[in-house]
């Protein structure tokens, strides 16, 4: 008996794919604005991704809560707010403050050991030439190391994917943040301090290193709204 629905081929998966990556893509390079509200014909327009691929690629980013769909009327894109804010750091920390426990008691020496390092020569860097254009791409790379790194501990494939809808909406959240010399010094410190904490195998103060982390990060962040 064949099936009633023929299943997505391949292709169309892929299609669906770019589409997704190209309408995060125009949001984060400000092609659309946080918090617009446009056509599907204007997301054509500005991708290029054909209607199709669009169309699926749209009920995913709905689903993730970059976007709404209004029927007849059109896409309202998310803004950075307080709600969301608040919302998108208390879900990190539900996240984020049970990984590092596992991080602490079982991640290999030599990998926080490396991310430590890494941490330090920035600092190093960032000491001697606070103002280099290259400061804010690294500072980017190493919050992804830092903490994909813990949430990698838990070795969970729903709470990766869950996470990675998070990293979209925390990212969603950065576009109106700056980073400055000062802030950038004080987000590697507070990295180091989680690490010292998981180096000692002291799960207790790695977690409470991390909430002290996470509520710094939210307080900076509730400041520019």
């Amino acid at each position: 008996m064949k099936p009633l629905v023929a299943p997505p081929s391949p292709s169309a998966d892929r299609l669906s794919d770019a589409a997704y990556r190209a309408v995060l893509e125009a949001l984060f390079d400000r092609r659309v604005p946080a918090g617009a509200f446009v056509s599907q014909g204007d997301l054509v327009r500005i991708t290029g991704s054909p209607v199709g691929p669009l169309r699926d690629a749209l009920k995913v980013l709905e689903a993730d809560g970059v976007l709404e769909i209004h029927p007849r009327s059109g896409i309202q894109f998310v803004r950075p707010g307080v709600e969301l804010t608040r919302s998108t750091y208390q879900f990190r920390g539900i996240l984020e403050r049970a990984a590092v426990r596992v991080f602490a008691e079982s991640a290999p020496m030599p990998d926080i050991a490396r991310i430590a390092e890494a941490h330090h020569d920035m600092l190093g860097d960032l000491a001697r030439a606070p103002d280099a254009d290259s400061l804010p791409d690294r500072a980017a790379t190493l919050e992804t190391m830092f903490h994909r790194g813990v949430i990698g501990a838990l070795d969970n494939r729903q709470i990766d994917a869950a996470y990675r809808r998070l990293a979209t909406l925390l990212r969603i959240i950065r576009l109106d943040s700056a980073w400055s010399p000062r802030t950038l010094e004080t987000t590697m410190r507070e990295h180091l301090n989680v690490l010292d904490r998981c180096r000692a195998r002291d799960p207790d103060g790695a977690e409470d290193a991390m909430r002290q982390h996470l509520n710094g990060a939210l307080q900076r962040h509730l400041k520019v709204l």
